[in-house]
């Protein structure tokens, strides 16, 4: 049985190589060698105004994290996820769905309206959330410009 805790600094190094394991692989394959980068970041995420992180637990291991925070907005208060991943090992087996299922109960007793977050369209990401009942933003866009 897993179980849901809230995340504090503590766990920094642990959310981390789990990021790295979660996101090293197909179809990311993201580079995190960069240790002192990859902390940077998590630091960047786990750590900001109004953080609310969560982990969840099987067999004494961190197994899934989401990261992101309680943001402030003019039709409620969200929460924000800035990543949400599950170890490898465990994806597919329907933990990540129960995992959201908790953080969703739980944010709704903090009095959140909502749950915001992105990602890529054409990751299994994408098709995670619309299972568990996301909705796309239409008239959301994201800019990013390399300079």
């Amino acid at each position: 049985m897993e179980e849901m805790i809230r995340l504090d600094g503590s766990f920094l190094e642990e959310m981390a190589e789990l990021y790295r394991k979660a996101f090293a692989g197909d179809p990311w394959n993201d580079d995190w060698s960069d240790h002192g980068q990859l902390l940077a970041y998590m630091r960047d995420i786990s750590g900001a105004y109004n953080a609310l992180n969560y982990g969840l637990i099987k067999d004494g291991r961190l197994i899934a994290v989401s990261a992101g925070s309680i943001r402030h907005w003019w039709q409620g208060t969200n929460y924000n996820i800035d990543e949400l991943f599950v170890d490898p090992e465990y994806q597919g087996q329907g933990i990540g769905s129960r995992f959201l299922q908790m953080i969703e109960e739980d944010v709704k007793k903090e009095g959140a309206a909502g749950i915001f977050l992105q990602t890529d369209n054409d990751k299994p990401s994408y098709r995670f959330y619309v299972r568990n009942g996301y909705s796309e933003l239409n008239s959301h866009v994201s800019f990013f410009k390399k300079i």
